[in-house]
């Protein structure tokens, strides 16, 4: 099995400068694809991210980024009018990764403080329309939207695969949760359509559901101290999930011998779930 890509095969990192996102550019980079990365960072956090950028430009692939909203239709169509300049006539997206992290953590009520378990202060603030609407759009029905536009670009290599991110969040209730749980049952609800409507077109889609990680978007849910710890005493390893064990299975199956994986959600967690 080869891990080895060419540079006229592309992937496009939804959510690419932090966690998930950005380990998957990275070993994605490394392994000789070259990548265009979607964030949405305000000036004073680029920094950081322009020195993993310049780390992924130097792996000798194609590389840009933008940092436009990715839900809108103006950020859209910049993305894929740049990408379709920066790549050469024969070059195509390999990869999808849609690792969008921005969801409304608010409780469906006000909790009893009698029921609570090391609880957040919420204050008065519960979960309204809006926030479902928009938490559901950033990261559920926007991988279709994404997927949809990659397509009608006659973007998309002859093999090329999608990629989402869900939670064990799917499963179980968090108090907090309820919105970013209902947005991760519509990406899986959605890997599954594309994997059936998109087929006959060589695209292949694959959900990832990693073990408990300590990015960014977790250190946000309430109570994520309490659930890293829970984790790393179930965990048959003693430890949490990385990035780059995440990273590494999507670039295991970017290969052409993972080609008859479709319409899966794959656990990446060292048995975390079995272990609980």
């Amino acid at each position: 099995m080869s891990l080895r890509f060419d540079r006229s095969q592309w992937a496009l990192v939804l959510g690419g400068s932090s966690g998930f996102g950005l380990a998957t550019a990275r070993k994605l980079a490394r392994q000789g694809m070259s990548v265009a990365v979607v964030h949405r960072d305000r000036r004073g956090a680029m920094p950081p991210i322009e020195q993993a950028f310049r780390e992924i430009s130097a792996c000798d692939v194609g590389f840009v980024s933008f940092n436009v909203d990715a839900l809108s239709a103006e950020g859209r169509q910049e993305v894929l009018g740049g990408l379709a300049a920066a790549m050469g006539e024969r070059e195509r997206v390999r990869a999808l990764v849609h690792s969008i992290a921005f969801g409304n953590l608010k409780p469906l009520v006000r909790p009893l403080r009698a029921a609570r378990d090391d609880p957040p202060d919420y204050g008065d603030a519960v979960l309204e329309d809006e926030d479902f609407d928009r938490t559901v759009r950033a990261m559920g029905t926007s991988l279709a939207t994404w997927v949809q536009a990659v397509h009608a670009g006659s973007l998309f290599a002859a093999d090329a695969r999608v990629f989402g991110l869900t939670s064990e969040g799917n499963e179980v209730a968090w108090r907090g949760y309820a919105a970013v749980a209902a947005a991760k049952a519509a990406l899986e609800s959605i890997s599954r359509a594309i994997a059936v409507e998109l087929a006959p077109y060589g695209v292949r889609s694959n959900v990832i559901q990693p073990g408990v990680t300590d990015t960014p978007a977790l250190r946000l849910i309430p109570g994520s101290e309490r659930m890293k710890a829970k984790a790393r005493h179930r965990n048959p390893f003693g430890r949490l999930t990385t990035p780059e064990d995440v990273a590494d299975v999507i670039c295991l199956l970017c290969t052409h011998e993972a080609r008859w994986i479709n319409g899966a959600v794959l656990r990446v967690d060292g048995g975390e779930h079995v272990a609980g």
